[in-house]
């Protein structure tokens, strides 16, 4: 590598100051630059002032060699970062006759009819280049300001992920970028960080330094990394896989971006088995992650959300007397709901959970956090009555994964029990 470039980023956006939206961008970004062996040096957010903008801008491109700017590029009055940076490079602003076409494309797309605000996204900085929106109405632009290669790019998550490889693509030319490093990423659920490092260092004390290895928790999933810069370390790489496969197989839903409801229906797809759920505290958690997965349609006929117990005995035939001695909460109850799951969706298989998410509703014997789920066909179901005494949307977001889980395991015939069940088991 001829250079080795420093990165710093500069998040703008009231939204991201107030909180009314969380900034997931900046880890986006961070994530993919990693692939290139560069790690942003420092990263600034600020509202949407001009003065402030223009200052913060100045300052980090005299201190770094690239300069990615994230936001501001929409078609209302606080969208600054085109005229800011315009007022930074002492360039003026101009309507870019490319940036007019994609906007009048984008619209014809749409039915729609390109309006002055929209316009005002093709006003940019004098003799930038534009950077190429495959997905949104903001083309992004860059410029050299103080010898600093300055990429603006847009706020929306979906178009800045779409943009991204065209930007990795002009850092490698600019800056002669071949060394590169290699990311295998595992995704996981069951496994705590400390829990997952705590047994790779019992197991493996002689870790390679050539293959890094690092983690990323997150809920529901936890993701391991292997990382290497140099294609001959690959197969060294391949070994500590596989100690990893040997450590965490069952916990592995698989590599990549995959989600433990992708894993659930990609199993079920290959199996020809068809799915259901029956929902009372996840509250619709676990058939929306299911059917954020495209082509889900084809393996899941549809599932029930019965919070109340009169629901639970009209839609899914939970008897009166169940709920009455055993409660809704209970080994009892969800076993019925998986009954009346594959009964009234007419699925193979079908998960049911019901729990106590809180803040309140707990007692002695079934306090907050407390959930019963089952799991089964028409020959078998499974039960387990865990506890996640955490807050209640964490608790509705691990229990809805521990559903898909159980289904997964199912479906690819794992026997071994989760290692979370002892960990979470209600004694």
């Amino acid at each position: 590598m001829a250079e080795v470039p420093r990165v710093q980023l500069l998040l703008t956006g009231d939204e991201l100051m107030s909180g009314d939206t969380v900034d997931s961008n900046s880890a986006l970004i961070a994530r993919e630059l990693a692939g290139l062996g560069l790690t942003p040096c420092r990263r600034v957010t600020l509202g949407d002032d001009r003065q402030a903008l223009a200052r913060e801008m100045s300052t980090l491109a005299s201190d770094a060699n690239v300069l990615i700017v994230n936001g501001g590029l929409g078609p209302t009055i606080d969208d600054l970062t085109a005229a800011v940076l315009a007022e930074v490079a002492d360039s003026g602003l101009e309507e870019h006759p490319d940036a007019v076409s994609h906007l009048e494309q984008w619209c014809e797309k749409r039915g729609l009819v390109l309006n002055a605000a929209n316009r005002k996204q093709a006003m940019l900085p004098a003799g930038c280049t534009l950077i190429p929106n495959p997905v949104g109405s903001a083309v992004g632009f860059s410029m050299v300001v103080s010898g600093c290669l300055v990429l603006c790019t847009p706020g929306v998550p979906g178009e800045l992920r779409a943009m991204l490889p065209i930007i990795l693509e002009r850092l490698r030319e600019r800056f002669g970028i071949t060394l590169q490093k290699d990311i295998l990423r595992l995704q996981t659920f069951g496994l705590g960080e400390s829990t997952a490092q705590q047994l790779v260092v019992d197991n493996h004390p002689d870790w390679p330094e050539e293959v890094v290895l690092s983690f990323r928790a997150g809920a529901p999933q936890l993701e391991i990394k292997l990382s290497v810069t140099r294609a001959e370390d690959r197969p060294l790489r391949e070994q500590c896989h596989d100690w990893l496969q040997s450590l965490f197989g069952d916990h592995i839903i698989g590599e990549g971006d995959t989600r433990i409801a992708e894993a659930v229906i990609n199993l079920a797809r290959e199996s020809g088995i068809t799915l259901s759920c029956a929902e009372s505290c996840t509250g619709g958690m676990i058939a929306s992650m299911l059917t954020q997965i495209a082509g889900a349609s084809d393996v899941f006929p549809g599932g029930f959300v019965t919070y109340s117990n009169a629901l639970k005995q009209s839609v899914l035939g939970v008897q009166a007397s169940t709920l009455e001695s055993e409660g809704a909460v209970s080994e009892a109850t969800v076993k019925e709901m998986v009954s009346g799951a594959l009964d009234a969706s007419g699925a193979d298989l079908a998960v049911a959970v019901s729990g106590i998410a809180g803040p309140g509703g707990g007692s002695a014997e079934k306090p907050v956090g407390t959930v019963w789920l089952a799991w089964g066909d028409r020959q078998r179901v499974e039960t387990v009555c865990l506890c996640w005494p955490v807050e209640r949307v964490l608790f509705q977001t691990m229990v809805a994964a521990a559903a898909l889980d159980v289904l997964r395991r199912r479906l690819a015939g794992i026997d071994k029990q989760s290692s979370y069940f002892d960990q979470r088991r209600m004694r």
